[in-house]
């Protein structure tokens, strides 16, 4: 049966449930998802892409291919951008700055050396989302940045914040839209700390000295991100959820979610709709997948993916939650890592778009729980998959699994030759 066939067959099943498929195509079409640009370099930049990786920051697996330089990370990604359906940003790092190969202090880094990331996106009708980069460092070796005991260290990574946000807002004006710039640092101790206030004091100084000065709005947007634990950081992270969820209120800044930054148990889909009720900025989400812990695995179409989805769509968060990924895994082929997380979560939007909304909670707020739960486990049968084969036709991209024979070829011609 042809995709068209398949799609009015769905098409007439969802309207006899009040959900029109056309509408639901039009609204997840216009949510940008921001691509992380370190799942093609397994997270090196081009600051020194021969050093280590530290700061609780690593990766696994060496599968063939990774690209070594702008050109092949940015080829490499217009590759996958063309398998995946929507709206799309790049969220850079500061180590990915251009730098005509000569070493620039991240203290000193400026919009200049991210002219031509500029230039790229705007040709490509990208947006851009920028980092700090506060790992893998000389000065971050000891697993402290932005609460050094050190004055002088801890002055180092403040002005690279500052030189972040300069570039951020740089990138916003150039491209006439808003750029989310994420802070988050690895700081933290190995074992029982005797004095945590201390640590989080100096933490909370260099952030009121990072926001002293506001921003347009328009052009950049500050986040701030919290993590439970990380590698030598097991005993006690500065930057905890509570330490977060304070500072993003105290500044007026967007509050990050990363999906595995918490407790095994816990999931972000739960906290949105809590955080939202007092942190008017809005949410920066990093949707991964974590197994166990942080791994940042591939994101895969899982029931917390449709959740993280669901509770966007069903409020009409679209303007107050960003959307962001953030995986790397150097096991399998970059390209198709890309391409099956972003597709994912384009999937999910779709997915949570195409759900009765208001009928299920007029059955919740009759307390016919009954009914909303049949209703629920009956969509999940529904022909979603013939309205996602018209969503990617309509936005010029594979349908179903062919893009897996052109993320090989691409493998076969290009890739290999590395």
């Amino acid at each position: 049966m042809s995709t068209e066939n398949m799609y009015r067959i769905a098409r007439d099943l969802y309207a006899e449930i009040g959900v029109d498929t056309d509408a639901a195509i039009r609204r997840v079409s216009d949510i940008p998802v921001s691509i992380q640009c370190w799942q093609g370099d397994d997270v090196r930049g081009f600051e020194n892409p021969d050093a280590g990786l530290s700061g609780g920051i690593q990766t696994t697996g060496n599968y063939p291919g990774r690209a070594r330089n702008i050109d092949e990370l940015r080829a490499d990604f217009d590759f996958a951008a063309r398998l995946i359906p929507g709206k799309k940003k790049i969220s850079l790092h500061a180590i990915y700055l251009d730098n005509g190969g000569k070493a620039v202090p991240r203290d000193e880094i400026e919009p200049k050396h991210f002219a031509s990331w500029i230039e790229w996106a705007r040709e490509r009708r990208y947006g851009i989302d920028f980092n700090p980069t506060c790992f893998s460092h000389p000065l971050a070796a000891d697993g402290f940045t932005l609460s050094h005991v050190d004055p002088g260290v801890r002055a180092f990574w403040i002005r690279h914040c500052l030189a972040s946000r300069n570039i951020a807002v740089a990138i916003g004006r150039a491209l006439g839209q808003t750029v989310c710039t994420n802070y988050w640092v690895p700081d933290g101790f190995k074992d029982i700390p005797v004095d945590r206030a201390a640590a989080r004091a100096r933490l909370a100084d260099s952030y009121d000295q990072i926001f002293a000065e506001p921003v347009d709005d328009a052009f950049n947007l500050d986040a701030v991100e919290s993590k439970v634990f990380g590698i030598g950081a097991e005993s006690c992270t500065v930057g905890s959820h509570e330490f977060y969820m304070g500072c993003a209120l105290k500044h007026n800044l967007l509050l990050t979610l990363d999906a595995g930054h918490f407790h095994p148990t816990e999931v972000i889909s739960d906290k949105l709709s809590s955080a939202l009720l007092y942190n008017k900025k809005g949410i920066l989400l990093h949707v991964s997948r974590p197994v166990r812990w942080d791994s940042d695995h591939v994101v895969i179409f899982d029931d917390e993916l449709k959740a993280i989805a669901l509770e966007i769509l069903r409020y009409h968060y679209e303007d107050r939650i960003h959307i962001g990924l953030d995986y790397f895994d150097a096991s399998i082929n970059r390209v198709a890592a890309w391409t099956i997380g972003a597709r994912n979560m384009q999937k999910a939007l779709l997915y949570a778009a195409l759900e009765p909304t208001a009928r299920l909670q007029e059955m919740e707020a009759k307390g016919d729980y009954t009914s909303r739960l049949a209703y629920l486990e009956e969509l999940k049968s529904y022909p979603f998959s013939a309205v996602w084969d018209r969503y990617c036709e309509n936005c010029g991209v594979p349908v179903r699994d062919s893009w897996i024979a052109d993320v090989q070829e691409y493998e076969n011609s290009t890739l290999s030759k590395r």
